[in-house]
């Protein structure tokens, strides 16, 4: 029987103040080795010759020049991931089918690292430069053909390395018939690349092999408080005038109300939840970038003093287009290497 460890009982509060490093997670007993396993036996399927080490971290990244893979801590524990939600709204690689889909893209990067895939004259032709910057923000199209639709947020789009890694991720899933669903996509182009790349590298042993492991979890001092505290800051959006238009065509000035109608800011904190879920189920918009668009354009409505004139339910729908329509910029999520 598993081990119980002090912090598993203690309040949310209280098990903020505990250091990552000071928690005692490990890889191993973890569901996690289910989900790393079946990523194992897909690509020993197809002949790669790589198996990206895995190891406990902040978040999702593989290292530039290490063919591995870290993976975030609150995966590794239950109560750990109850924690994620209460802070982050989501959990990231949550079911082990979201964290196949995760650990497929991330050995996308390791073999890109593992065979400096990157410096070849056609990879380079088909995604663009692995030089390049990645970006603070980057602005997605949905209507794209250009690009593969994998992970949400249409993330292929926001950096060359990425296009490949999500490519090869629907190269590598299973059943996923990249063949017929690309039909007349420019992106089936990406797709016959690299199985042509991948049977061209089977076999092969990689000539970058490093085993190191950035930022382990026994070596991160930082507080859960203040690693959360951090990682909202990454979604926060500055507040900008920009959103008035928006909200005055969809809601009322009190001086041009004439009825009791609740303020705009009331009747949005009371659909805050509802509103978001909404959006986040027709765009795979991340809950949390929503919520911060939320809570500034809520503040700017009280700001304004608007009313929510009209039935409910019409504008709880009128805001959710306004909501997706302005929260199409995401905020780049990453650090130095690439991470999600």
């Amino acid at each position: 029987m598993p081990r119980t460890t002090a912090w598993e009982k203690c309040s949310n509060q209280e098990l903020l103040e505990w250091r990552i490093c000071d928690l005692g997670l490990d890889l191993v007993g973890t569901p996690l080795e289910a989900p790393i396993d079946r990523l194992y036996r897909e690509l020993e399927a197809r002949n790669l010759r790589v198996k990206p080490h895995c190891w406990l971290s902040e978040e999702w990244f593989s290292p530039d020049g290490i063919p591995g893979i870290a993976i975030p801590f609150y995966l590794a524990h239950p109560r750990l991931k109850r924690l994620e939600r209460e802070q982050i709204l989501e959990v990231e690689g949550g079911t082990n089918a979201e964290c196949l889909r995760l650990l497929r893209h991330e050995a996308g990067h390791a073999i890109q690292h593992a065979f400096r895939l990157h410096r070849r004259k056609r990879w380079r032709e088909l995604f663009g430069s692995s030089t390049e910057p990645y970006p603070d923000y980057y602005r997605p199209n949905p209507g794209s053909r250009r690009y593969v639709v994998h992970l949400p947020h249409w993330y292929a789009q926001s950096h060359p390395d990425e296009d490949f890694a999500e490519t090869f991720a629907v190269w590598l899933t299973p059943g996923s018939r990249w063949r017929r669903k690309y039909i007349g996509w420019h992106a089936l182009h990406k797709l016959r690349y690299v199985d042509q790349l991948m049977h061209e590298i089977a076999g092969q042993s990689p000539p970058v092999r490093s085993r190191a492991r950035p930022d382990p979890v026994h070596r991160i001092k930082t507080t859960l408080g203040d690693h959360y505290r951090a990682k909202r800051e990454r979604y926060r959006v500055l507040a900008s005038r920009a959103y008035d238009g928006d909200l005055l065509r969809l809601f009322t000035p009190i001086e041009e109300s004439t009825s009791r109608s609740p303020a705009a800011a009331s009747f949005l904190r009371k659909h805050r939840a509802e509103i978001r879920r909404l959006v986040a189920r027709s765009t795979g918009k991340h809950e949390l970038a929503l919520d911060t668009v939320l809570g500034e354009m809520i503040a700017r409505s009280r700001e304004l003093k608007l009313r929510a004139v009209g039935k409910q339910a019409d504008l709880v729908t009128s805001f959710a287009i306004l909501l997706a329509a302005r929260s199409a910029e995401f905020v780049y999520r990453g650090r130095d290497w690439h991470a999600l």
